[in-house]
């Protein structure tokens, strides 16, 4: 079943002092948090005033947090966003989606997915069950990610298993 709520970043500091909190993205981007009106901090709501970007975090101002002493009660929380409403492109996927699917190689589970490793190339596969295996996300490899179907198809070639 699909979380409602997803993590999608940290509160890592202030900026200025005027309220602004800097927030580390776990999600491509820091773009993708400035499409929000709410953000939940540790599961409480928090209305947007305004947000940016700055190198690569997202500065928000949120509605009561007026100074740098109330930013600065922010930080350490978890950012989360609601699903709903939310449009992903084509093709895309949250990982938290993904997390505990059966793993299929032609045919045979191997294992489930335990994580998601998001590296420069691309993200790789981590799939735990009688062996360990670590698979590129690319289209070599994934024969079938089927989110709603709740299973992944992958190829395996020599020195993906650990």
């Amino acid at each position: 079943m699909k979380e409602q709520f997803l993590e999608a970043g940290e509160v890592v500091g202030t900026h200025g002092v005027r309220g602004e909190v800097k927030i580390l993205p776990w999600a491509d981007g820091p773009e993708f948090l400035l499409d929000f009106d709410k953000l939940y901090l540790n599961g409480v709501p928090f209305t947007v005033e305004s947000s940016r970007i700055h190198k690569s975090m997202a500065l928000v101002k949120f509605q009561d947090v007026d100074g740098i002493e109330d930013a600065q009660k922010l930080r350490g929380r978890t950012v989360t966003v609601d699903r709903e409403g939310l449009e992903l492109e084509e093709g895309t996927v949250f990982i938290a989606d993904l997390i505990g699917l059966p793993v299929f190689c032609e045919g045979a589970q191997i294992g489930a997915l335990k994580e998601v490793l998001t590296l420069p190339g691309n993200d790789v596969y981590v799939v735990e069950g009688e062996k360990r295996y670590m698979i590129p996300a690319v289209s070599e490899f994934l024969d079938k990610v089927d989110v709603e179907g709740g299973e992944i198809h992958v190829r395996l070639i020599e020195g993906m298993a650990l």
